[in-house]
């Protein structure tokens, strides 16, 4: 009589191994899950650090139109408002107005973070560079510092920021001339050269003697 034990054995194991590949391959599904929501995790994490960056430095830029003095600053462009010496003070603030040639204004306000790059007209600029330039060039992308006078805040990522004025609302030509009327201005701020986002404010200036 030949013995049923070895057949049982040879099920078993066959059972056995079946099992140890299916749990195998469950495993590797279930790390390959966990590595891919760990990294969805990480990125949603770094987008919004990038997010608040920018957003900080939309803060700064439009706090720079606020309080007395510096109109003409805040009328007219000016190269020399957009150095890094141009620091965050407890009153007259500076903001950097970007001068941009009107063939130009379409595609900058569609993505400014390409037209700066790729213009010359603005130096080829980007954040990197305004890291490396010296406190007296030209940067038309101002770097984030806070808006405390005197201290300079930190951030996940490095913050910039610009400013164009877009519009104004005088009613007498000789208004214009005073600098008196409604000011309207497009703010330009991104985080590490990737993210970007936009803010429109409008100030109303009482002229260039107050």
């Amino acid at each position: 009589m030949i013995s049923s034990k070895p057949r049982q054995q040879g099920a078993a194991l066959l059972v056995a191994l079946v099992l140890l590949a299916v749990i195998t391959v469950l495993t590797v599904t279930n790390m390959r899950e966990v590595t891919l929501e760990g990294r969805m995790t990480a990125n949603r994490l770094e987008a919004q650090q990038l997010l608040n960056a920018t957003d900080s430095a939309l803060r700064e830029a439009e706090k720079r139109f606020y309080g007395p003095g510096n109109v003409a600053a805040k009328l007219e462009a000016s190269t020399d408002n957009c150095k890094k010496s141009n620091t965050y003070q407890r009153l007259t603030n500076k903001p950097c107005l970007l001068s941009v040639p009107s063939s130009l204004v379409r595609d900058f306000l569609h993505n400014p973070l390409k037209l700066i790059k790729e213009n010359s007209a603005f130096n080829n600029w980007t954040g990197a560079k305004t890291e490396t330039a010296s406190d007296t060039t030209y940067t038309p992308w101002m770097p984030y510092r806070g808006t405390v006078s005197g201290q300079t805040s930190s951030l996940e990522h490095k913050a910039y920021w610009n400013s164009v004025l877009v519009d104004k609302d005088t009613v007498e030509y000789n208004e214009a001339i005073e600098g008196k009327g409604t000011y309207y201005y497009l703010i330009n701020a991104q985080a590490a050269d990737r993210f970007a986002a936009q803010s429109t404010i409008a100030n109303i200036s009482l002229g260039l003697n107050n």
